[in-house]
């Protein structure tokens, strides 16, 4: 089904076509104020200007006047235009009618499929091995699983990527620490942080312990079996850590997707080979380096003493994902602080022909905030641990259920107060971090994300559960044959309001954005809100009762479907 804007579009340029036998983009919009339309077609000063210079002196009004003659929409909608050649459409609320009716019977809910299918390779979450996850991996965890997830919904064939922290010279102080207390019988590295630390201390107080660590990092690089011995306890129990979290945030990743920085170490050498030798990288005082136009310091890919860096590593991952798994489009998720580094080395990669054929999406995301205003921390002054900041959010919200159970009055199994303790919670603080441009900071608060009230996650559960309760009191679902009728105008509101699904989506899919459908379903919501309470649904007679019950079901499902998309749980009560 095509979104509205596309189908506008389609008679428009038709339209125009037959008008003045030019072929122009119509500049379908939304209307900004819905009092004069609900779109609104912007295309007559420019046609008029185009006109002018090829000398058909024209005005707007008159080239608008002409268009709305050709333009036929059928039973869709009315036109009018105003001001110097805005042309508005109304859309009819039987045309809109019609349209609920083909959504309904539709899995998709109306969403059209892409016609060209790309493969999309999306980077996010990005943990460092040997430390458990903090708040600050909150971010691009939850914005690339939900941009992976409306992509994939779109059509497009997504190949997730998890590029952990998983190799570098550190591991030397972890591989040497480990084979010490592993020996004497007190492993300690089911507790990263403490392990971490502990490893830490011993390398910057014991000189002797330093120079073995070093020695470690070389025996790994080389493949010596008990280094990779130790390496792989060190990744696994790590795993244990990341993958619980992954869970328990409802994230789309799994050990099929990780390809971290140790994957990509044998291909190193080859990528400063091919790098030279398409002239994009020279020696400079020893070292092999790459100049970047605008930047005084230069790339450096190849340090003086043979090492390679984390440039490297990126290039080397940006190349196999565009070569072997033969991505049209690549989505990479980081902290907004990274911007210089990836202007540096996808310069680098364009100039190697790497990017050819693909177009590269750098997603930034600002940081999360305390109250002070600088980055989130615990009362000590320590990183905040992302489990922690899950542990408290579920132990909230479930403080939250019990309240409301008891002002209703109702009971309710512990089981389930919990299960709906854990959706609420972690969903909102989910929706709280994607409801936001990423590339802003943002201050983390209970309260507002909590609330019942306003654009939060707990608001749009509850509104989902509020329509579900309608149906257990129907003791019935929505009939399937029931013809929807519009008269009232907070059903066309909300008609309206649920076929801008697919326009959205495919909105955040071309800017990657999730917080425009965050808004979307906030404004659903409401939408909802206002149908409820002018529209009676189960007081109503047999036919307008089965139209409203549809509309019910239609915004439920519409409700469930948006928060599938930003993997946020919908329990069926709150």
């Amino acid at each position: 089904m095509q979104t509205i804007p596309t189908q506008l579009s389609a008679a428009f340029r038709k339209a125009i076509n037959e008008a003045f036998g030019v072929d122009a983009d119509p500049l379908v919009g939304q209307a900004q104020n819905p009092q004069f339309g609900d779109y609104q077609a912007n295309c007559a000063m420019g046609l008029a200007k185009q006109l002018s210079a090829a000398g058909n002196k024209t005005n707007p009004r008159a080239v608008a006047q002409a268009i709305v003659e050709k333009l036929d929409l059928k039973e869709m909608a009315t036109t009018e235009i105003a001001g110097p050649g805005f042309i508005n459409v109304k859309l009819n609320p039987a045309w809109l009618a019609c349209q609920l009716q083909q959504v309904r019977s539709d899995a998709r809910l109306g969403v059209p499929s892409v016609e060209q299918k790309e493969r999309v390779v999306i980077d996010y979450s990005s943990p460092n091995v040997a430390k458990q996850m903090h708040v600050g991996h909150l971010r691009p965890t939850n914005i690339g699983d939900a941009i992976s997830r409306i992509v994939e919904f779109q059509g497009h064939e997504v190949i997730r990527q998890n590029h952990l922290g998983d190799w570098g010279t550190q591991f030397g102080m972890l591989l040497r620490y480990l084979e010490e207390v592993e020996g004497s019988g007190e492993a300690q590295v089911a507790d990263l942080e403490g392990f971490y630390r502990a490893a830490k201390k011993r390398f910057d107080e014991d000189a002797k312990f330093a120079d073995e660590a070093r020695a470690w990092v070389v025996k790994l690089q080389g493949g010596d079996a008990r280094a990779r011995e130790l390496w792989t306890k060190i990744m696994n129990q790590s795993r244990s850590h990341f993958e619980q979290i992954y869970r328990r945030m409802n994230i789309k990743l799994s050990r099929a997707n990780e390809r971290g920085e140790s994957f990509y170490n044998q291909f190193l050498p080859d990528v400063v080979r091919e790098l030279k030798e398409k002239g994009v990288a020279e020696e400079s005082e020893g070292a092999i380096v790459v100049w970047v136009k605008g930047f005084e310091a230069p790339l450096i890919i190849q340090k003086s003493g043979g090492g390679f860096g984390y440039a490297t590593t990126d290039l080397a991952a940006l190349r196999f994902r565009s070569r072997e798994l033969g991505a049209t489009r690549i989505i990479v998720v980081t902290d907004a602080r990274q911007s210089q580094h990836f202007r540096m080395f996808t310069d680098a990669a364009r100039r190697a022909g790497w990017l050819e054929g693909v177009e590269f999406n750098h997603i930034m995301f600002g940081m999360i905030l305390g109250e002070d205003g600088t980055p989130l921390k615990t009362r000590s002054g320590e990183t905040v641990k992302l489990v922690d900041v899950l542990d408290e959010a579920e132990s909230r919200a479930l403080e939250m259920v019990k309240q409301k159970l008891a002002d209703r009055g109702e009971q309710m199994s512990e089981q389930e107060q919990k299960q709906i303790a854990a959706a609420v919670g972690i969903g909102a603080v989910k929706y709280f971090d994607l409801n936001r441009d990423p590339i802003g900071n943002y201050v983390f608060d209970w309260a507002k994300m909590l609330s019942l009230e306003g654009n939060t996650a707990p608001y749009l559960q509850y509104a989902y559960a509020r329509i579900r309760s309608i149906f257990r009191k129907a003791g019935q679902e929505a009939s399937a044959d029931a013809a929807i009728v519009l008269e009232h105008p907070a059903e066309v509101a909300l008609a309206k309001h649920i076929l801008r699904l697919g326009e959205v989506i495919g909105l955040m899919v071309r800017e990657l954005k999730p917080h425009y459908l965050c808004t979307y379903l906030y404004e659903l919501s409401t939408r909802f809100s206002g149908f409820y309470e002018n529209c009676p649904v189960l007081q109503s007679e047999a036919q307008v009762r089965a139209s409203r019950l549809a509309l019910c079901d239609l915004t439920a499902r519409t409700l469930a479907l948006g928060l599938d998309l930003l993997g946020i749980e919908h329990p069926e009560r709150m």
